[in-house]
């Protein structure tokens, strides 16, 4: 699936598609350059899934946890700091990434041999001020 010229506005009504199709797969991969949008669409998606809490990108703490009254608990991970794969076994992510949770993960390209097969990978990409989100399924 790929979406051009994809506005901010755009958001919602893309990840409720992917959430109306791809709610069973748990952990979500986001990837793109920084800025390209990819916290701004995790908080889309995250309003969609009635998340009340405020939301923030863990760029320090490296995960978020929040409460969906419709799916349970969902895990917002951000890896832009981490310096190598060794980094992240201290946080348990296992327990995150195999667990009933829904787990949201920017920067997935810094943990490729940690990431479970079955992940939806969603890149997005910025240029002329015009934004693409494509799905790999």
């Amino acid at each position: 699936m790929e979406y051009r010229n994809v506005t901010r506005s755009d958001l919602k009504a893309i990840g409720k598609r992917l959430i109306d199709r791809f709610s069973a797969r748990k952990v979500w991969l986001f990837y793109g350059e920084m800025g390209a949008g990819k916290t701004t669409f995790i908080k889309a998606l995250l309003q969609l899934l009635d998340v009340e809490d405020s939301v923030s990108s863990p760029t320090f703490s490296m995960v978020n946890e929040y409460f969906s009254a419709e799916i349970g608990p969902v895990f917002h991970f951000d890896f832009y700091r981490i310096e190598s794969e060794g980094e992240i076994l201290d946080i348990g992510y296992e327990d995150y990434f195999y667990s009933d949770g829904f787990c949201l993960v920017e920067w997935p390209e810094k943990i490729p041999d940690l990431l479970p097969e079955n992940s939806l990978k969603i890149r997005i990409s910025t240029h002329r001020d015009q934004r693409t989100v494509i799905i790999e399924d």
